[in-house]
């Protein structure tokens, strides 16, 4: 086999094939050709593995088989619309749909949380046998806002929002158990409850709150919506209703949850923000504590407006566009 002549032969329908299949959405004149070059093209891939593999011919009418395979099949390349409409409809949709979750657990995270600060601020000694003997005072005296400005804003900002995020992805993807959420969300309300029990025993209630009011309301709030989207996937299994299979439970709520994933690493920024440069900062607390609550009220106003409209067309808040509108009428239903 002469591979310069057969690439020679070939190269303007493999040019024209690469064209097509970069189409976002091909005529249907094009569709025909699309498929019978995309046809041509397996055809010579085959061939030139078999009689003379070269390596880089192989590469390149592999990726462009797949390329043309991905248009013809419906793979669509990323779109600016695609975006748009995932932060105008899917995300505040998914998030919005699963409030009675996430309220929920903010609800219970709260109460628990704030019993825990209240009964260590009243009983320091058992504080003390559980973080150590002058750990408490310590910790009020100069670790807890130390740990705010030790280190440069953008590496603190960096820092805190993976953290923050791996947290939230935990509650995501350990849903499906729904055990492990609850163990997530009691080791944060425990960990604040030894906090705030240290700062408030020691008579330091408003430098606590100071602190960790203004970028704890918006951080909080997207881990409450993480760990009720993950326990409405875990639950979707045990209880899918009267019109769904487990596993089409499953698989919707999954893919709902993936879109808030990727919704809260935007929230999650933004909290980290607020928390590397606004809640160390010189700022007076009545200024820093109204950054931290419009931040917050703008996320709930956002997921309010935005995901009753989407919800009210019958966005599910599904990432897979082609089964959003079929799974609207059930789970509407449900």
């Amino acid at each position: 086999m002469d591979l310069d002549a057969f690439v020679s032969e070939h190269r303007a329908e493999w040019r024209r094939l690469g064209q097509l299949a970069r189409r976002h959405r091909p005529a249907a004149d094009e569709v025909d050709e699309l498929v019978l070059l995309y046809q041509r093209a397996a055809t010579h891939l085959s061939l030139v593995r078999s009689r003379a593999p070269d390596p880089a011919l192989v590469s390149y009418l592999s990726r462009l088989v797949l390329r043309a395979r991905a248009t013809i099949t419906g793979g669509r390349s990323w779109h600016p619309r695609e975006l748009a409409r995932f932060c105008t409809d899917t995300f505040p949709a998914a998030v919005y749909r699963s409030w009675p979750w996430w309220v929920s657990v903010a609800v219970l995270f709260t109460a628990v949380s704030g019993g825990l600060t209240g009964y260590f601020a009243a009983h320091p000694e058992v504080l003390d046998r559980l973080i150590g003997s002058g750990t408490a005072r310590q910790l009020a005296d100069h670790d807890f806002a130390a740990y705010y400005s030790d280190q440069p804003a953008q590496d603190f900002a960096f820092q805190v929002w993976t953290n923050n995020a791996l947290v939230a992805g935990m509650c995501l993807a350990s849903g499906i158990l729904l055990f492990p959420v609850l163990v997530v969300l009691a080791g944060n309300a425990l960990t604040i409850g030894i906090d705030g029990g240290a700062l408030i025993g020691q008579g330091r209630a408003a430098e606590f709150f100071g602190l960790i009011a203004p970028h704890g309301m918006l951080e909080l709030t997207a881990v409450f919506v993480a760990a009720g989207t993950g326990l409405r996937i875990g639950w979707s299994w045990v209880a899918p209703g009267p019109y769904l299979t487990r596993g089409q439970a499953l698989a919707g709520a999954a893919r709902s949850g993936v879109a808030v994933a990727l919704g809260l690493v935007g929230v999650l920024a933004v909290s980290g923000v607020i928390e590397a440069f606004v809640t160390p900062s010189r700022l007076p607390t009545a200024a820093r504590l109204g950054i931290g609550l419009a931040a917050l009220a703008a996320f709930l106003l956002y997921v309010v407006v935005l995901g009753s409209r989407a919800a009210a067309r019958g966005d599910v808040g599904d990432v897979d566009e082609d089964l959003r509108e079929a799974a609207a009428p059930v789970d509407a239903a449900r």
